[in-house]
């Protein structure tokens, strides 16, 4: 069945759940232990500050938003999926506890995002440029340092994905990932949301956060290529303070790849539709379960209110 809307509903994969954004609400939905779907929603803000909606700006502060509202919703997923194991704290974490009380579990929100970022810059940023110096004599161009580097960290990220894909717990975290997709595709097309109309679709969607990591990549191997490599800490210092710019135009791509199809969104997407092979696996019914508790609290009255 041919796609009736295109929606600017969007969500994520967390640990035994799926969390969903509409405009107006946000819900997660968590099967637990005893097989129970949790699911919890709450209102958005009302209205978003200019600075979310001015094009190439609203990139930046679009994706930190979301940023930090999928590690808290992982990580609220993680405490509700395992209530029910006992673990003893470590000296760390008891310490906290101690001394900032309910404060504590923002505080270690907080540090794991910081080592995410940190290590984010460390394995995409840091270590190609340096692997790609260390042969500055073989590459004499400067133009074929900033391609190599550039595929140099599209296949870290494969293989990172590919190195992930193999643990038990992420493979969960990517069926999820499919559930959450295939379930926006059938509301797309217009269908009741059940296991049997939801399990036909692809788990493959143009409009994936995975897509925009990738077209981030793409967009920096052009940008990047300004940058001189005389100097390999400075290179490195200005692509961190590009990155807004990058995030920024690459957003921009990814909303125009989501809102038409021809030829030419189909080229953009493609590259991103293709890694969603490693960030996604088949859901079951029971995944599909939650994915639908997640995104029926989020579906607004009016239709129009969710047009991507």
């Amino acid at each position: 069945m041919a796609e009736i809307k295109k929606t600017s509903i969007g969500g994520q994969a967390l640990i035994e759940g799926v969390m969903m954004r509409g405009p107006d609400n946000t819900a997660m939905a968590v099967r637990l232990s005893d097989g129970t779907i949790d699911t919890e929603c709450w209102e958005n803000s009302k209205k978003a500050p200019f600075y979310k909606r001015v094009p190439f700006i609203r990139g930046v502060f679009n994706f930190i938003d979301s940023l930090v509202l999928g590690y808290k919703c992982l990580s609220k997923s993680a405490q509700k999926a395992c209530d029910d194991e006992e673990e003893e704290p470590s000296k760390f974490e008891k310490f906290l506890s101690e001394k900032l009380g309910k404060n504590a579990v923002d505080v270690f929100t907080t540090i794991g995002a910081v080592i995410g970022v940190v290590f984010a810059i460390l394995l995409f940023s840091v270590l190609p440029s340096t692997l790609v110096k260390l042969f500055e004599g073989v590459l004499s161009q400067r133009w074929m340092m900033t391609v190599a580097e550039g595929v140099l960290k599209i296949v870290i990220l494969i293989v990172y994905l590919w190195a992930v894909s193999l643990m038990p717990d992420m493979k969960r975290v990517f069926e999820y990932h499919g559930a959450e997709h295939k379930t926006i595709a059938c509301y797309e097309a217009g269908e009741e949301l059940c296991a049997e109309n939801i399990r036909k679709y692809s788990r493959f969607h143009p409009r994936c956060g995975t897509s925009f990591l990738l077209i981030v990549m793409i967009i920096s191997i052009i940008l990047f290529s300004m940058i001189s490599w005389d100097n390999i800490f400075i290179r490195i210092a200005l692509k961190i303070i590009m990155l807004p710019i990058v995030m920024g135009v690459s957003y921009e791509i990814l909303k125009l790849a989501g809102r038409y199809q021809n030829i030419f969104t189909k080229i953009l997407s493609a590259p991103g539709l293709w890694l969603q092979r490693l960030s996604t696996r088949e859901p079951d019914d029971s995944q599909i379960e939650v994915a639908i508790a997640s995104m029926k609290p989020v579906i607004p009255e009016d239709s129009q209110r969710d047009i991507w």
